[in-house]
């Protein structure tokens, strides 16, 4: 496979129309199913994936070759690939349009450069978004000796088109200790995080096993929550290193750590 026909991802219209072709919630089910409904574990090993050699990657919806029709995103939310880049590799030049990319460093470095003149490299702990706008070429390399992981995250923007642009900032793991903080938004009020374009939010937290933090998400919204490590327990619901967490119609989501965990969170319409 090469590596464009590996990374290269469709228009999202696919994903729209499989929302809409989408059968309604039976309000009438029992008050388990919905909980269930409410809070789904995605366990890491069930996740679909390949090993290409230089890249382990697992995708928690569709992605390049892995398609399932019944994970084509959660709400605005289009791609959680959980990626392992072995070193002095990468991805070469490949083009982007009309999405919203974060990439959540959480070993090593990610090297980006493009053709707008950027150049960063991003390390652990550390995030830098991509708006793909009206298109955008670029390459991402792991220029360490050791591997580099990645949790990269596609968001489908409020609309299509704009000047596209990348950005990166360093977010502390000790200022995140007990607490969410927003790492990329793309609300106003959210100062000193990284800007996307879509209504959404990416947050991230370490907590210390017993700690407690909770987010209003609203019952409209859609959560996606994976712990980078650790264990935790999310509205009571088990969720281990690397599981995946798809949060729908809670008003509240409390996170609690079963061990010293660092999670990372998005909020999507």
């Amino acid at each position: 496979m090469s590596f464009h026909s590996f990374y290269l991802l469709a228009e999202p219209a696919p994903y729209l129309e499989a929302m809409q072709a989408a059968p309604r919630r039976n309000s009438a089910r029992g008050d388990k199913e919905r909980e269930f409904q409410m809070i789904e574990r995605r366990p890491f090993d069930e996740l679909g994936g390949a090993d290409h050699g230089w890249l382990k990657a697992k995708h928690h919806f569709s992605f390049g070759e892995h398609y399932d029709p019944a994970r084509m995103g959660h709400g605005a939310l289009r791609v959680w690939n959980d990626d392992e880049i072995a070193p002095n590799t990468g991805f070469p030049p490949h083009p982007h349009a009309n999405m919203e990319i974060i990439t959540y460093v959480r070993q090593g470095a990610i090297t980006h450069q493009d053709n707008l003149g950027n150049t960063g490299r991003t390390e652990a702990g550390d995030v830098q978004v991509m708006s793909a706008g009206t298109g955008i070429r670029h390459a991402e390399y792991n220029l360490e000796p050791a591997p580099t992981k990645i949790f990269q995250i596609w968001i489908i923007p409020n609309q299509n088109g704009g000047q596209p642009a990348w950005g990166a900032k360093p977010f502390p793991k000790g200022d995140r200790s007990g607490r969410l903080v927003t790492l990329a938004s793309g609300f106003a009020e959210d100062n000193g995080t990284l800007p996307i374009r879509a209504d959404a939010r990416v947050l991230g937290a370490t907590l210390k096993a017993g700690e407690s933090v909770a987010y209003a998400l609203g019952e409209r919204r859609s959560g996606y929550l994976v712990p980078a490590s650790g264990t935790v327990e999310v509205n009571g619901v088990r969720v281990d290193t690397r599981d995946g967490a798809a949060i729908k119609d809670e008003a509240v989501v409390k996170i609690t750590a079963v061990e010293d965990s660092e999670i990372v969170l998005v909020d999507a319409a």
